[in-house]
């Protein structure tokens, strides 16, 4: 849902095309149309994703797959009117949970595969910046800092947590001083990789809720 598009129907992740995607989720609901079905999956990855199914004069003898069903959709993204769907080639229903796990197993290794180089850059070409003020943490940005929308909310919470363990104030570090040191990022965009810090227990807000501070100190 946050892969940029890069044309018509043509969206990236790190560089890399999306062509043909897979998705493992419960359908939530369904809604028949003259030419296609619409299904609102869930993946439980954000909110559920519509998937449009076209159908023709054999199809619709076919019975619909009930909500509540596990089903594992082979597609491509496509946007239509601002808002992104994935266009199936198939939809099946999962009869053994096991490939849920496989499903998930899959993910993880993907984005192991996806982020491996951005990551190993983030390490070798990393550049020591100077802070703006002596009494504040000094930040370390890397080569791939001025392309954040290319790389996704994963390198904002990457950055965002270098910054949070480089500082050593007992009130942690604010939210004005992480925007004044990642002035290339929107504070939107900011605030969503904190959220996402703090629900998984990395960081923690000290004095009030524009303060935080990592949990590893």
């Amino acid at each position: 849902m946050s892969a940029p598009q890069v044309s018509n129907d043509t969206f990236a992740v790190c560089d890399l095309e999306l062509n043909q995607v897979s998705i493992v989720g419960i359908v939530r609901g369904f809604t028949p149309f003259v030419t296609n079905m619409q299904y609102s999956v869930d993946d439980m990855t954000g909110p559920p994703l519509c998937v449009k199914q076209w159908l023709n004069e054999e199809d619709w003898s076919l019975t619909s797959v009930p909500p509540g069903t596990y089903v594992k959709v082979i597609g491509s993204l496509r946007n239509f009117s601002g808002q992104r769907s994935v266009l199936a080639m198939n939809i099946r229903c999962i009869k053994d949970l096991n490939e849920i796990t496989s499903h998930m197993l899959e993910v993880v290794q993907a984005h192991m595969l996806l982020f491996e180089k951005v990551l190993k850059g983030l390490r070798e070409s990393s550049l020591k910046v100077k802070p703006k003020h002596p009494d504040r943490p000094q930040v370390v940005l890397s080569s791939i800092a001025h392309k954040p929308s290319r790389y996704g909310v994963w390198g904002l919470v990457y950055k965002n947590t270098n910054l949070l363990r480089s500082c050593v104030l007992a009130e942690g570090i604010s939210l004005q001083d992480l925007k004044s040191q990642l002035d290339y990022l929107s504070m939107r965009d900011i605030r969503a990789s904190l959220v996402f810090l703090v629900n998984e227990g990395h960081i923690f807000s000290t004095i009030d809720e524009h303060h935080f501070k990592s949990a590893e100190h």
